[in-house]
């Protein structure tokens, strides 16, 4: 059985899916753009504001479903640019502390509206 999730204080499905889906006692979050619900827009800044509004809006879906980033077991994280690794690292261990998910991480050729990252999660109660 499945069950929709969905946070206000994220920004808005921008296309036919859902803000994360519960199943059992599992919860898939979709990959978070970097834009504030409350503007619709991305941070100011470059890539490491865009990387902690990622994580916040991934904290507001994982809180509506009572989950917390002690529950994320698996990361995916987009990045436009392998050479943000770094800054990826560094506001990521700001979010998750040991032991840390398991982890993957890429560089594509494009995001959605021109976002600098995007992340999704896997999380278990």
């Amino acid at each position: 059985m499945k069950k929709v999730i969905s946070s206000p204080l994220a920004p808005a499905a921008v296309g036919p899916y859902s803000q994360a889906i519960q199943a059992g006692d599992t919860l898939y979050v979709s990959g978070q753009l970097p834009i504030d619900a409350a503007t619709g827009q991305f941070p100011e800044g470059g890539v490491k504001e865009q990387l902690h509004q990622v994580f916040k809006n991934l904290g507001h879906v994982l809180s509506e479903a009572g989950y917390s980033f002690d529950n994320v077991v698996k990361t995916t994280v987009y990045l436009q640019n392998m050479s943000d690794f770094g800054t990826l690292n560094e506001v990521y261990s700001q979010y998750f502390k040991e032991p840390y998910p398991a982890r993957v991480a890429f560089q594509v050729a494009a995001l959605p509206k021109g976002a600098l990252a995007e992340a999704e999660v896997i999380a278990v109660k």
